[in-house]
């Protein structure tokens, strides 16, 4: 498949989860939320800290995202990438946007052999959709 058709089946779910979600507007986690947010999409933010962001509710791990979650936009760090490739297999997630820089061979290669759509090319959710800086 290639990247415009696996972007294009990403971004036809109707709820998204963004794991590595951040409250400080300067972070790439907050962007990539509002990014939804201003495009009209529904999103949950993943953060095992915080406990809202952006106004949304956000859940701790992707494990307690709820059942209509099927594509996930991932925002940290190769090494947190990696666990969160576990997690998304165990929960039924279909669809994994890895953000530049989030990115780890090992991650896409566990994805990939699980039968995800994963996205992991250096595409940009914020360039895809149009992210506007307030």
């Amino acid at each position: 498949m290639k990247v415009q058709d696996q972007i294009e089946t990403f971004l036809q779910e109707s709820v998204f989860g963004v794991v590595g979600a951040s409250s400080k507007p300067e972070k790439y986690g907050n962007k990539v939320l509002r990014c939804y947010l201003q495009n009209g999409r529904r999103a949950v933010p993943v953060n095992p800290v915080e406990k809202q962001i952006e106004g949304l509710d956000v859940v701790a791990d992707v494990s307690q995202l709820p059942p209509e979650v099927l594509s996930l936009s991932i925002i940290t760090p190769p090494q947190v990438t990696e666990k969160v490739v576990d997690a998304a297999i165990a929960k039924g997630i279909r669809n994994l946007w890895m953000q530049p820089g989030a990115e780890s061979p090992a991650a896409v290669e566990r994805a990939r052999r699980a039968g995800l759509n994963v996205i992991a090319d250096g595409s940009c959710v914020l360039v895809v959709l149009g992210y506007r800086d307030h």
